[in-house]
């Protein structure tokens, strides 16, 4: 289906496309494609520098994706100063390019939405996550995040939320009305455990998966300790790269050490990334704190019995279709995983439903059809 009015779209404040650095930058990637496909103009803003967890991992730089513009822009390559400095000189050249809208990707970026706006043009932002309660960020870099959220507030003409909970703090906090639409998810292709054979010694249902950014808020610590307590000879892989910082990656493998169980694998992306999900034999996620959390989606999209912690964001998603704990609580955890090491019946009941429930629930064309719609509004 093509719109009956082309649209020029710019999109900044990810970290670069195509990547999974993380959840920001697969949204503006599906977006944006799945938008060229409509007969749209899509440009995004990538950062340049080096990948979040590590050069070894840069890609080739482009100039296009699946028929969306790709524009590096300056970037001050240092913990928070990244973000700031990229999404002010992506604003700057968004403001002065002849866009229909400029969409503004997370909190932190936002801080830079008055530029454009200054030049009339139609901006507006998604909030991913309430970025400023993350743990990673100090006190300058929390009270920044803040103030990019405030721009937001004062100066987007719409606001997309992903979970009903940050709709909330936005009506309560501010009074700002603000439109809810979560991610999406692709049904995948389901691989054989070849890749994480050779590599890392995984067999299908023979692992506990943990997957995503290694960062205090994901929750990891719990998921080592209450494993530590586990009854079983599964292994518990702990999928991803840091990001920002090595420190905290370092304290997960001091508290795994001596349990030859815990395997990390550092970032993963490509084959061994689909091989990861698609022979898990449970996938947690004990977050703390969350956005729209795409690797659960992804999880379940590739048939998993899936734990995860009992935030908004999280049990919203699944709703009765995975196994849900008390946030924080390592003894819950500890029981829920041991229960399914216990019953692989019960597990083989969650694979069953998983995939069905959330490709059908969570679909990018609609998302991007009613994102279409918040353009236009």
């Amino acid at each position: 289906m093509v719109n009956e009015k082309k649209l020029h779209i710019a999109m900044l404040g990810h970290k670069r496309v195509p990547s999974r650095e993380g959840g920001v930058e697969i949204v503006v990637e599906e977006l944006g494609t799945r938008m060229v496909r409509q007969g749209h103009d899509v440009t995004c803003y990538n950062r340049s520098g080096h990948h979040v967890s590590g050069k070894e991992f840069d890609g080739k730089e482009m100039k296009t994706y699946q028929g969306v513009r790709l524009k590096s822009v300056i970037t001050i390559d240092r913990k928070g100063l990244a973000a700031m400095s990229s999404s002010f000189f992506a604003a700057i050249r968004a403001a002065f390019g002849r866009f229909d809208v400029v969409h503004f990707h997370a909190e932190g970026p936002c801080a830079m939405l008055w530029i454009p706006k200054l030049f009339r043009k139609r901006c507006i932002a998604t909030i991913h996550g309430l970025d400023w309660q993350r743990a990673k960020w100090g006190g300058f870099a929390s009270k920044y995040i803040k103030f990019g959220e405030k721009m937001a507030v004062k100066y987007a003409d719409e606001i997309i939320v992903l979970s009903e909970g940050v709709q909330r703090y936005f009506s309560s906090t501010y009074g700002r009305k603000t439109v809810f639409i979560p991610n999406g998810v692709n049904r995948p292709v389901v691989r054989g455990p070849q890749l994480i054979k050779e590599q890392f010694g995984l067999e299908r249902d023979g692992y506990i998966l943990f997957l995503g950014r290694l960062v205090p808020e994901k929750g990891i610590s719990y998921l080592i300790e209450a494993f530590r307590q586990v009854q079983t000879d599964k292994k518990l892989v702990i999928a991803g790269g840091s990001s920002d910082t090595d420190a905290f990656s370092q304290e997960l493998k001091e508290l795994a050490k001596g349990d030859d169980r815990v395997i990390f694998t550092g970032f993963v992306q490509g084959k061994l990334l689909e091989e990861l999900y698609s022979n898990a034999y449970v996938y947690v996620l004990p977050s703390d704190l969350e956005g729209m959390p795409l690797s659960l989606l992804e999880a379940m999209s590739y048939g998993n019995c899936c734990v995860v912690s009992d935030i908004a964001e999280c049990a919203e998603v699944v709703e009765d279709k995975a196994v849900v704990f008390q946030k924080g609580n390592v003894g819950r955890l500890k029981e829920k995983v041991q229960y399914l090491c216990d019953h692989p019946e019960q597990v083989e009941y969650y694979k069953n439903i998983a995939s069905d429930f959330i490709c059908k629930k969570y679909n990018w064309d609609d998302v991007v059809d009613r994102t279409l719609g918040v353009y236009r509004t």
